[in-house]
């Protein structure tokens, strides 16, 4: 199974240093996955009893994410392919690696909660991010960074991110729109251990209606145990 690049960014990231002290040296450790580049992930998105298998195939900077159209019974393949300051995002089509359309990023995948923009997590590439203090997640010490849209489309004007302090990994993220009101919420669950790097085991993702401020959607990211890479490369 292939993953696109899109979720990468989410879901792998590596021990933040001891050193680390600026919002972009918290947030580079969630852009670069090198220790798990031979790994194969395969997993689910799960919304109201219903399941879309997913697959996550990682080669360094290269990633691919893979989901089941189960009304094209076919899976459609995206690839993202990380850079320094930036992510390039493709989609494969009949054989073909074609430019991933901007206008797409904000659809819902299959019905869930979740759109491509937000396993794209374009927001870990804005600059300037801002450190706010710590706060604890789920009884862990985590750096709270403000993230604002500098003007590149999308639905969020502004998104909080929670990094562990010690494992560096991404624990919680919260999108709001431009009148400050809150548009969805990641929350990791559980992780897996690989190696010296952390990977999600399972994600909650909360949509929520912005004016009355409450929950109407859920959906769950889910992953198993990861399995060897095999031999073939990325396309």
């Amino acid at each position: 199974m292939k993953f696109g690049q899109l979720v990468i960014i989410m879901l792998l990231v590596l021990p933040v240093g001891a050193g680390a002290q600026t919002a972009d040296e918290i947030l580079s450790t969630a852009r670069y996955v090198t220790t798990l580049q031979q790994q194969d992930l395969e997993g689910r998105i799960r919304k109201d009893g219903r399941t879309v298998p997913v697959g996550l195939f990682l080669r360094g900077e290269n990633i691919q994410f893979q989901y089941f159209d189960a009304g094209k019974k076919a899976w459609d393949v995206f690839h993202m392919r990380l850079n320094e300051n930036h992510y390039d995002l493709f989609e494969i089509r009949n054989g073909k690696t074609l430019r991933f359309p901007e206008k797409k990023l904000g659809q819902p995948i299959m019905g869930s909660d979740l759109s491509y923009e937000d396993l794209a997590f374009r927001f870990l590439y804005w600059p300037s991010g801002k450190i706010e203090g710590s706060e604890k997640i789920k009884g862990q010490d985590c750096w709270k960074i403000r993230l604002q849209n500098p003007g590149r489309g999308g639905d969020y004007a502004l998104v909080y991110v929670w990094v562990h302090k010690k494992a560096g990994a991404l624990m919680q993220v919260v999108g709001y729109n431009n009148q400050g009101r809150a548009l969805k919420r990641f929350q990791v669950t559980d992780l897996m251990k690989i190696g010296d790097a952390y990977t999600v085991r399972r994600m909650r993702v909360d949509r929520i209606e912005p004016v009355a401020n409450k929950v109407v959607g859920l959906t769950y990211l889910e992953f198993e145990k990861p399995k060897a890479a095999g031999p073939g490369g990325l396309r």
